[in-house]
């Protein structure tokens, strides 16, 4: 399998004030985040500001990353705290 886009790619979590999880993918982790507390990124996020980022993940091919992404956004709320506290356990 052949990829064509390659670089850094992260996908990862962020927590809501009010509780609940967004998932999302970026080339640019810290200015994502930045940007959604700025109230410039997603509009689901816009009215649960500020966010916490409780889990990131990196890949090389930009496919394999919107893969990771739809994944996870698919995962049951359980499923995603239990990737969430590997997560906290790593770093």
């Amino acid at each position: 399998m052949k990829f064509k886009r390659k670089g850094i790619f992260h996908v990862y979590i962020v927590q809501c004030i009010d509780g609940m999880y967004y998932t999302g993918s970026t080339k640019n982790l810290e200015e994502r985040i930045k940007l959604h507390n700025k109230g410039n990124g997603a509009k689901y996020l816009r009215a649960r500001l500020p966010v916490k980022l409780v889990y990131a993940k990196k890949y090389r091919y930009y496919k394999i990353v919107l893969n990771a992404e739809r994944d996870i956004k698919k995962l049951p709320r359980g499923k995603k705290e239990e990737l969430i506290k590997i997560y906290e356990n790593k770093t």
